[in-house]
């Protein structure tokens, strides 16, 4: 009951962001007005995310520590580990591959009734080459209180492996230890029941700033490739969903039914990270071991950002057509190849999936300026993004806990 009261008031508080937005927008007597508006408004949604930032770290390290000491040793974690990349990776290239697919059958970029940035014009985004050494060097942690404190969730997964590898190598003479890190564990839980109360009116201070600042017009200026990416984005829901219930059968559809708030929550706020401590509680309540949900789930949002994938080709492509730029089948194949590379570097990075694409754009040769067509609406195909990593993170933990007899019947 608790849970679909909050779900009904972050329906209510987005419905009151949109309204309220588009009447001051209206209303405003300058363009300066608006920005101060939309400045203001927001912090309802700076102070809801820094509190979920707040209790991310904590909430990970105290979750995967003992999860991974319950599981008994290294050879455990490895095999669960390895079952997890197998499906992230597999789940990548279909993200990706769908992205490729769809903007070619769409080609949203060709019809494109808008004036074109200057070729030599900047986005403002740092594209910044994201190679593997930079990626290997950003996993391992110079220190776990440096990675709590810039919540770096690879480094702090990286850290809470061996910590707890070695409590388990420990036995008894660690059993204390594991049952107060337990306890912290469910404090922190409790602690994150106290956070969603905030969430309502974050969701309203999100929404209104979004409207105000680019107005409902710029939904229907960009309408058929907004359309065309959450088409597109529906039919990879369609596909995770599909990809789950081959493993843990109709069960999958109750699992998206109990995941409707931490979806709300993602989608509204446009921000996966927000919907985190959510999505464990839920995955719990599904009938995942606390050991397994809290060691996939941190890792999924490091190396299983379907939604932010999927978007990485749709929307290089997309700026390709638009200035009129062909690519061969070779070029498209080896872009994918290198997004699944350049992608799993993403998590921590702000405003990541615009990195991405400016780097993957530098490599092909297509104007970086491009990106300024998508960065007024960016806010808006975020929420989609966020809302599909949610739904690939959670598909993701059900069925590696299915593989291990780790998902309860009920």
């Amino acid at each position: 009951m608790q849970s679909k009261k909050l779900t009904g008031l972050i329906l209510i508080g987005l419905v009151l962001g949109i309204i309220t937005g588009y009447l001051y927008r209206e209303n405003a007597a300058s363009e300066a007005d608006i920005k101060a508006f939309a400045s203001n408004i927001s912090i309802l949604t700076d102070i809801f995310l820094r509190l979920i930032k707040m209790i991310i770290a904590p909430l990970v390290v105290s979750t995967l520590i003992v999860g991974i000491a319950k599981m008994g040793d290294a050879k455990t974690v490895g095999r669960i580990g390895g079952k997890t990349m197998l499906w992230f990776i597999s789940a990548s290239l279909m993200s990706l591959t769908l992205g490729l697919i769809m903007v070619n059958l769409l080609k949203p970029g060709v019809a494109l009734n808008l004036p074109l940035p200057d070729t030599h014009a900047t986005s403002g985004i740092q594209a910044g080459a994201l190679s593997v050494k930079d990626f290997v060097t950003h996993a391992i942690p110079k220190s776990v209180f440096e990675a709590m404190a810039t919540n770096e969730i690879l480094q702090i997964v990286v850290f809470s492996v061996f910590f707890g590898c070695a409590m388990a190598a420990l036995g008894d003479r660690a059993k204390l230890l594991i049952d107060t890190i337990d306890v912290v564990a469910h404090v922190m839980l409790k602690v994150t029941s106290y956070v969603m109360l905030f969430a309502p009116l974050a969701v309203f201070g999100a929404i209104a700033a979004t409207v105000a600042k680019e107005g409902l017009s710029i939904l229907a200026t960009y309408g058929k490739f907004m359309a065309e990416f959450y088409l597109s984005i529906g039919i990879l829901w369609g596909l995770l969903i599909l990809a789950g219930a081959m493993f843990i059968g109709p069960r999958v559809l109750k699992l998206m039914g109990m995941m409707r708030e931490p979806l709300l929550l993602s989608f509204t706020t446009a921000s996966s990270e927000a919907a985190y401590p959510k999505t464990l509680e839920q995955l719990e309540r599904f009938g995942c071991s606390n050991k397994i949900a809290s060691f996939v789930l941190p890792m999924g949002y490091s190396f299983n950002l379907d939604g932010s994938m999927m978007y990485c080709t749709f929307a290089v492509i997309f700026i390709a057509q638009a200035y009129g730029i062909d690519l061969t089948l070779a070029q498209e194949i080896s872009m994918l190849l290198i997004l699944m590379l350049t992608s799993k570097g993403m998590a921590g990075v702000p405003r990541a999936s615009l990195v991405v694409i400016a780097a993957t754009l530098a490599q092909f040769n297509i104007p970086e300026a491009g990106l300024l067509l998508l960065l007024g609406i960016d806010h808006f195909l975020d929420m989609g993004r966020s809302a599909t990593n949610v739904v690939g993170n959670s598909i993701a933990t059900a069925v590696v806990a299915k593989w291990e007899g780790e998902l309860k019947k009920h």
